[in-house]
Parts: structure tokens; sequence; C-alpha cells
């Protein structure tokens, strides 16, 4: 009896160990990813809070840190040097930094439609791109921006030279409430627009696809060339993760959109009714019919390419596969 009593606690206790041993070795065997944002966290970023909430990233082996850029260009540059894994940056922005070696490489798209167009106020009586002559439009510092502008006025007719182009930095709000410009480039449908129809402007949008700008993929996750030889296989598990976040936060947004409202960013508050909104108008552009989530097309990116050459962005073409590679199948 003494001896069957030893050996079942000897047992007991090998299994004890077993379990302690085998709960540190799956703590350990957590691969660490990081990710930046391209902006501060809103309701774009849905999905990789509520995958990272819900543990999505750690059934997958991952152990997912969510970085915010300290400037709008630290994302593509902290990810072609392999300081962050993985960042969300913009498809234009992408191919522009592409054509001048900057080694980005784009594995798949959050956004499938722009998000950016030519914003003003109903009253101010603009109907299409032509009418912003003799006006004054305000843009964010970008190049690509007064080319978007001057593509719209051209394929509506009309003359960009007599357009008034004012760098208002990030201050795009501002601009247009105050009436210091007629019209804004550089501001999104999800955001500004939605915040100031809701401060009682009433606003006006005209999407660029609909006058000679390519229809773009405004996010997309992106890193170095480098580390995807070296982590291909985790950011396919990072990616699968994410899709389940994803269609968790389109089955139920608002569950999905208070996981994000409690890990909001001190420094930028957000507004449950605004990012509620913002949803609303992300969802539908964030899926093709046919098309798994994420999925890039090869022609998007040869559209993308060709409009910035043949506006002057860029210099050279180059082929398309050079910058995109998808990481889910078809």
């Amino acid at each position: 009896m003494v001896q069957i009593i030893v050996i079942a606690l000897l047992i007991l206790l090998a299994g004890c160990s077993q379990k302690g041993n085998s709960g540190s070795a799956k703590g350990n065997e957590l691969e660490n990813l990081t990710i930046m944002l391209d902006w501060y966290p809103n309701a774009v970023h849905s999905s990789i809070y509520y995958a990272k909430e819900k543990g999505f990233f750690e059934d997958e082996g991952l152990n997912v840190t969510i970085e915010m850029p300290a400037e709008t260009n630290d994302p593509l540059k902290l990810a072609a040097t392999g300081k962050v894994d993985l960042a969300i940056s913009y498809q234009m922005q992408v191919a522009l930094s592409r054509s001048e070696n900057i080694p980005v490489v784009s594995l798949a798209t959050l956004v499938r439609h722009s998000l950016n167009g030519i914003m003003f106020k109903k009253e101010s009586g603009i109907l299409s791109p032509k009418d912003l002559e003799y006006k004054k439009v305000g843009y964010a510092s970008s190049s690509i921006s007064e080319a978007v502008v001057e593509t719209m006025i051209k394929a509506d007719g009309g003359d960009p030279s007599k357009v008034k182009m004012v760098d208002v930095g990030w201050n795009l709000m501002p601009a247009i409430a105050t009436d210091n410009v007629d019209a804004l480039t550089s501001a999104y449908s999800n955001h500004e627009f939605v915040i100031l129809n809701k401060e009682g402007h009433d606003m006006v949008m005209i999407p660029p696809s609909e006058y000679g700008v390519p229809e773009n993929y405004e996010l997309i996750l992106v890193t170095g060339e480098d580390t995807l030889k070296k982590k291909k296989a985790s950011f396919e598990k990072f990616w699968r993760a994410l899709a389940k976040g994803q269609e968790a936060v389109n089955e139920n947004p608002e569950e999905a959109l208070q996981v994000l409202l409690d890990h909001e960013n001190d420094s930028f508050p957000l507004d449950k009714e605004i990012e509620m909104q913002s949803l609303e108008v992300l969802l539908p552009l964030m899926y093709a019919e046919n098309l798994p989530f994420g999925y890039q097309e090869e022609g998007s990116w040869n559209g993308v390419i060709d409009w910035l050459f043949d506006v002057g962005i860029i210099q050279e073409k180059f082929d398309a596969t050079e910058v995109y590679k998808n990481i889910m199948p078809k």
C-alpha cells in the first residue's frame, strides 16, 4: 500500500511539473511582432485591437505589440529598415518610395478604395473640380495631393494654374471651417468629412476616381524586403488572426469599436459617435466581391504606378510585382 501511494504521488508530481513546463513553454513559444499604425488609433484599426484583445494573435503563436508613429514618415521608414516588423501605410506613398529604391513591400490591403478627395461646403457653389478655378484649395504638404487636384481639374476641362494651392499642414478642418480655404484635399471621407458635418458644416466630397485619378488602396500593410524573407510565415499567421478580427468587426461593429475605445490613446481621445460613423463609411470599402479580405490585384498597382509616372511624381515605371506580395491565398 505504501509503494502504491508513493508511485501515485510521483505520477501526480510529474504531471504537475509537465503542466507547469507546458505553460511556460507556450509563453516562450510566442513570437514577438511589432506593427506601427499610420496614425493614432481610430476606427480603421479596429480589427487589429480586436484580434489582440480576443487572443487571435496568441492563437497563432504571436505576441503583437501595436505602436504609434511620432511622425507620418515613420511607419514606412522603420518598416524599410526593419526597426518594426509591419506598418500601415498608403498605396501611392509606397509606390513612390519603391521608385526611390526604398525596400518596402505591401502584403495586403486594409481599405480597397480611396478615402481622399476634394471636399468643400455645399454653400460654396462648387459643383465639380473645374469650379475650383480662382479658389483656394488647402492640402497637407504632399506632392501627391497637388497632383490629385491637378488631374481632377484637367479631367473636368478646367485650368489647374488658376487654382491657388495652400499648404495648411494638418490644420485641414480649421482651414475650411473658418473659410481660409474654399476646398480641401488630403482630407478623408471617414474622418474630416464626418467631423465637419457633425460640427454643422454641410460638406460635399468628390471622389478622385470620377475625374482621372486611379482608384487605389488607401491603407495597406507593409514590411521591409529583408524582414519579409525572414518572417513570411509569421506574417501569414498575423494576417489570419487579423482577418478573423475583421470578420468580427464586420459582424458586430459596436462590440469591436468598444474594444478600440478601451485602448484609445490619451493624447487622441476618440468620439464614439464619430468612430461609429467612420466604421459605417469604411466597412463597405474594405471588401471586394469574390476576393479574400486583403487581396491585392496587379491591375491596381499598375494603375497607380502609371498615374504617378504620368503626373511626373516618379521618373521611371517599375514592375508592380516588385512592390506587392499577397500573404493570403486567393
